[in-house]
């Protein structure tokens, strides 16, 4: 396992952990790099208008379309320790 991927899972244990409650759009930001960076690309259609939530979530992830895997996985460790 590489180091990006240690760390990475470490961050993804420390998310957890946060003193504080992120706002959504950091929630929907760190939801959005972790299925980035493990998923890749988003797949499937956008929720429908009555699923406000899931769009939301689609919306975000869909922003990061083309985000390699390698560079999420950054993007979110560096994410999480701003919030520690």
């Amino acid at each position: 396992m590489s180091d990006l991927n240690v760390a990475f899972e470490a961050a993804v244990a420390n998310s957890k952990l946060l003193d504080e409650r992120p706002d959504n759009p950091t929630l929907l930001k760190i939801y959005a790099l972790y299925k980035q960076a493990v998923q890749g690309d988003v797949q499937g259609e956008r929720p429908g208008f009555t699923d406000v939530v899931g769009r939301a979530k689609w919306d975000a992830w869909n922003k990061l379309k083309g985000t390699a895997g390698d560079a999420a996985r950054q993007q979110y460790i560096d994410l999480i320790e701003s919030l520690r």
